[in-house]
């Protein structure tokens, strides 16, 4: 079974919304164009050498990323940038980033897919970024120490949190996957007493400790596998192609 890679492009930047963020700094979409007939779908938080190989290995067709490979104005293609364009334009695979959109997404993004997980039910928007709200809010029916749920965290998204505890009982949860710290800005606006994001971050601490609200800092690779994962069984589904998702766990 195969599907065109023009009509398979056209489904996602549709369905993912592409067209809402035209201030992502991530050149959202068809990144690098490769063979014309897609049979293996391959998906991965990074662009990256080791993916890149993988996919190689793997007979993939079609890479889709989190992290895509062109960021802001292109000036030259060289270095580490030209090996791993060289690369994917050798083995003849296609790589397409969502980015922000990805984030923000309400049923496929990895802040939309984190309350899934973690049985959180979604309240409302949460933490601006270029003028839109890219994470989300939720409430649990029961809540729970910190820790555990910290621990919840970690068996969920397969990582190792760092929680700071400012507040014993977690109940209503914001989350922004990645370096999201900047939205513990409106923690106190939306009631929250708890703040999931991926990296840590010296600045949010002040913050949180005033407000009285926990920090849980789960990882930026781990709270941005949910995303790639979710909609790699959109594809599955729609087009009954392959899926294979390529782990490159960076730690951080």
């Amino acid at each position: 079974m195969a599907t065109a890679l023009q009509k398979l492009v056209s489904f996602l930047d549709s369905e993912l919304g592409l067209s809402d963020f035209p201030e992502d700094e991530s050149a959202n979409g068809l990144q690098i164009e490769g063979r014309k007939n897609i049979r293996k779908i391959g998906i991965a938080v990074d662009a990256c050498d080791y993916v890149f190989r993988k996919a190689k290995e793997n007979n993939i067709d079609f890479l889709l990323v989190h992290h895509g490979l062109i960021w802001g104005k292109v000036r030259a293609v060289r270095g580490i940038l030209k090996k791993r364009i060289a690369m994917l334009l050798n083995s003849d695979i296609s790589l397409y980033a969502c980015h922000l959109p990805l984030d923000r997404h309400p049923k496929y993004g990895n802040n939309s897919m984190i309350l899934k997980l973690l049985s959180i039910e979604k309240i409302g928007e949460f933490g601006e970024y270029h003028g839109k709200k890219i994470g989300y809010w939720g409430r649990m029916r029961d809540g729970v120490s910190i820790k555990q749920f910290a621990l919840n965290v970690d068996r969920t998204l397969n990582t190792k949190s760092s929680a700071i505890i400012f507040n014993k009982k977690v109940r209503n949860i914001g989350v922004v996957s990645g370096g999201g710290w900047f939205a513990i800005n409106e923690a106190e606006k939306y009631g929250i007493d708890t703040f999931l994001t991926g990296e840590p971050s010296h600045s949010a601490y002040t913050l949180a400790e005033e407000m009285k609200v926990n920090l849980v800092f789960a990882g930026h690779y781990a709270t941005e596998t949910p995303g790639v994962k979710a909609v790699g069984s959109l594809i599955k589904k729609k087009f009954g192609l392959e899926v294979e998702f390529i782990d490159h766990p960076t730690g951080l």
